[in-house]
């Protein structure tokens, strides 16, 4: 039996680069970073100081402030992310057949913002001041829950947490289970907003984070020999993953098609990621394997690249032995999380989208502050500069604490090219 056929028809993104898709894809081509100074809380004492944060995030058009009292920050992101991508994609709810219609989405932590507020009003007030409201916002399932109730979404509904591949694979799940035929259209991608004072802390604490407080900017570097750490980001990222005939139908518009998903562990460290890159290596194959895409059909990897000295030289081990020769003669290769920080589980989502516009507009975005690779880092990693480049495979890579791996493969769509069996 051939398998459906999954394409993506809408894009939500709420990043610090920008409060929507072509904000934060404009930034990208720019080369931009959205790496500045925390002012949302007081960081005297912390070892960090910087983020890729969004002060000016409203959410008022789409979560009104009545509502947004009852909502945690990351699922406020998320539904003004799920809006977006509806709009997008030129859904018109009335008409679909909601049962056929799903929301699979990731988070790496869920409302840490919410649970640090009311642990201070247990501890100040006391147990009885504690607020109802504090168990629906906490839940790491509630913007899953919450998209679904918006939009009046009654098919398949879940969450996945799985740290910093949260979103890739809630992509992945959507993907396999609109192929299987148990929906039409999936909302899909993931939200973050751990930065707080107990998550900034914690971050500092495992000691992954860069300390470069003086240059913002130039903070998140991956691949370069001077990297020191990611940097903490919030945001959210949500596509429509839509079977091709339900979208061809409705003349939706067709950003790529999603062929391939692969999913890995480690099975090494809760943290620490295999030096060799074994289990990302097996998730790539895979996702390679899916999608029938040889590995010199690929052109571009949107690498997990978080700027941390071990997860670098890791990947960049993995990208090799996927894909021998071919990883030092053509392969494009870079990473998003110089310009946004590092979503944690909204990565995958952000980065998809990033994949898909490349897709579109032929512009691959640049590793920013690549100016002095580590000798273990030789592959092309568009440094500094964003590069014009036809693509047509692009593999987009997500891996997390605990040692998941998920990698998500996308072709730019031809109405005539066939599944496989």
């Amino acid at each position: 039996m051939a398998k459906r056929r999954v394409v993506i028809t809408g894009l939500g993104a709420i990043t610090s680069l920008g409060s929507n898709t072509r904000a934060f894809w404009q930034a990208v081509c720019e080369g931009r970073s959205g790496v500045s100074p925390i002012t949302r809380f007081d960081t005297t004492g912390f070892d960090v100081r910087i983020a890729s944060w969004l002060p000016d995030f409203d959410p008022s058009p789409v979560v009104p402030p009545r509502e947004a009292r009852r909502v945690d920050r990351y699922a406020q992101f998320a539904l003004v992310a799920a809006d977006e991508a509806v709009r997008d994609a030129g859904l018109d709810l009335e008409r679909e057949d909601r049962d056929r219609m799903g929301a699979i989405v990731g988070t790496g932590i869920g409302g840490l913002e919410e649970i640090e507020e009311q642990k201070a009003t247990l501890i100040a007030r006391g147990p009885q001041r504690v607020s109802p409201f504090l168990i629906p916002k906490m839940m790491a399932n509630c913007a899953g829950g919450l998209i679904a109730i918006r939009f009046g979404l009654r098919g398949p509904n879940s969450t996945v947490v799985t740290a910093c591949a949260s979103s890739s694979h809630a992509i992945g799940e959507a993907y396999r289970t609109i192929q299987q035929d148990e929906a039409d259209v999936i909302l899909s991608g993931g939200s973050e907003a751990a930065l707080t004072p107990i998550g900034l802390a914690s971050f500092c604490a495992l000691k992954g984070l860069s300390t470069r407080n003086d240059d913002p900017a130039g903070a998140s570097r991956p691949f370069d020999k001077d990297r020191d750490g990611f940097l903490l980001s919030e945001g959210a990222g949500v596509v429509i993953i839509e079977e091709l005939s339900h979208a061809l139908a409705r003349g939706a518009e067709i950003y790529c098609e999603l062929i391939g998903y692969g999913s890995s562990a480690d099975a090494y460290h809760i943290t620490a990621p295999d030096p060799e890159g074994n289990g990302a290596v097996l998730a790539m194959e895979d996702a390679l394997h899916d999608g029938g895409v040889a590995p010199e059909e690929v052109d571009y990897i949107n690498a997990h690249g978080t700027s941390t000295v071990l997860g670098d030289v890791a990947e960049t081990r993995a990208i090799k032995r996927t894909f021998g020769h071919h990883a030092t003669d053509g392969l494009l290769v870079s990473s998003t999380k110089s310009a946004t920080g590092h979503l944690l589980g909204a990565s995958g989502g952000v980065e998809l989208i990033a994949c898909a516009k490349a897709i579109q507009d032929g512009v691959l975005p640049a590793t920013l502050n690549l100016e002095d690779p580590d000798d273990e880092c030789d592959l092309d990693y568009v440094p500094l500069t964003p590069r014009e480049a036809k693509v047509n495979v692009i593999l987009s890579n997500s891996f997390g604490f605990g040692g998941h791996n998920a990698c998500l493969l996308v072709r730019r769509f031809e109405l005539g090219r066939g599944s496989r069996e």
